[in-house]
Parts: C-alpha cells; sequence; structure tokens
C-alpha cells in the first residue's frame, strides 16, 4: 500500500508540474513536450486505478493527436521555420529533460510490474469474467450512447472548424473545380483541327 502511494504522489507531483509549465511556457514547442509528459502521467495514474485501457487509451489518441495539434498551431501562427532550425539548440536541454523523466517512469514500470495495478483501489476491480474493456464498452455503448455520438458530433465540428480556419487560398496555385468540370460541353473539351496534306509534324 506504501508502494501505491509513493507512485501516486510522484505521478500526480510531475503531472501537475507539467501542466503548469504548458500554461506558462512561452515557447509553443516547450508547450508540446511538457503536454505530452503530462498526459504520459495522466496515463500511469489511470493505471494506478486498474483501467489499462483508459491509459493506453489517452497514450494512442491524445499523444498522437499533440503532433497533429502542434502542426494547426504552426499553421495558424505562421512560424518562420528558418528561425526554428537556428534555434534548434535551445530546444536540446527541455527535451533531454522530458525524455529523461519519460524514461525515468519507464524504468520505475518495469520495475514495479504494477503488479497492484488492479487492487490500487477498492471496487476497481471489473466483475469476474469480463476484462476491463468489455465492461467500459458495454456502459458506453448502452447507457451512454447519445453522449458518446454527441461527443462524436463535436469533435467532427471541431475538425471541420480547424480545417477552415487554417485554409489559405494562394495566388497561382490551380484547384480543381467540379461544377465547371460537369458542366462542360463536348466543343469545350476537344477542338477538331483539319490539317492538310504535307502541314503535320
Amino acid at each position: 500500500m506504501i508502494l501505491q502511494a509513493i507512485a501516486f504522489y510522484i505521478f500526480a507531483a510531475i503531472l501537475i508540474g507539467s501542466g503548469f509549465m504548458v500554461v506558462t511556457a512561452r515557447n509553443p514547442v516547450h508547450s508540446v513536450l511538457f503536454l505530452i509528459l503530462a498526459f504520459f502521467n495522466a496515463a500511469a495514474l489511470f493505471v494506478l486505478l486498474g483501467a489499462e485501457f483508459l491509459a493506453m487509451i489517452l497514450v494512442v489518441v491524445y499523444v498522437g493527436a499533440v503532433a497533429v495539434l502542434f502542426l494547426f498551431v504552426v499553421m495558424m501562427l505562421n512560424v518562420d521555420f528558418a528561425e526554428l532550425k537556428k534555434g534548434a539548440k535551445q530546444y536540446l536541454m527541455p527535451g533531454l529533460m522530458v525524455g529523461g523523466l519519460l524514461a525515468l517512469e519507464l524504468i520505475f514500470v518495469v520495475a514495479l510490474r504494477w503488479n497492484f495495478a488492479a487492487t490500487a483501489v477498492k471496487g476497481a476491480a471489473t466483475p469476474a469474467g469480463i476484462s476491463n474493456t468489455a465492461a467500459l464498452g458495454h456502459i458506453l455503448y448502452t447507457d451512454y450512447i447519445f453522449y458518446f455520438q454527441t461527443a462524436g458530433l463535436i469533435l467532427l465540428v471541431a475538425m471541420i472548424g480547424a480545417i477552415v480556419l487554417t485554409l489559405r487560398k494562394r495566388p497561382g496555385v490551380r484547384r480543381q473545380k467540379a461544377g465547371e468540370q460537369v458542366n462542360r460541353t463536348p466543343q469545350q473539351s476537344m477542338e477538331v483541327v483539319d490539317i492538310k496534306p504535307g502541314q503535320g509534324a
């Protein structure tokens, strides 16, 4: 029980600290690095609660989505890539700190082997014969199906809004015009040329 409490306080402290750094960091690259660290520590807290499925989803979905989020930020802020390349050395120390902290946490996880994951909190274990993923899916797609669909619609609207905000018209770029293509006539599509004998290429 003492080991569980120590692990909880370690992950919670790092999570709070990294969350604070996400808000206070002036550089967007530093904010993204600390945000990834916060997601990993939140996933570790889910593992302590016996919710390994939620922990894996948090890592796969949110950590993977951070790269897309950063791309949108770069596209919306018009960050100068030349300046980023010149100042790449200043990102080395924060990157090494975040990477080293993640490496220490992974070593800590492997050393403990999480034998206490399912019994960390009373009542966290699922009924006999049902896995954590199956129990979560049963509740999600029966009792909370309307909330689940509503969240999907909200994410769809957010994705469309992000695309619209970052879409810019550039001069000199050829774009497809479906209406003009559909309404084309044979006279607009081809030209009949009468070549006289001896005038061919």
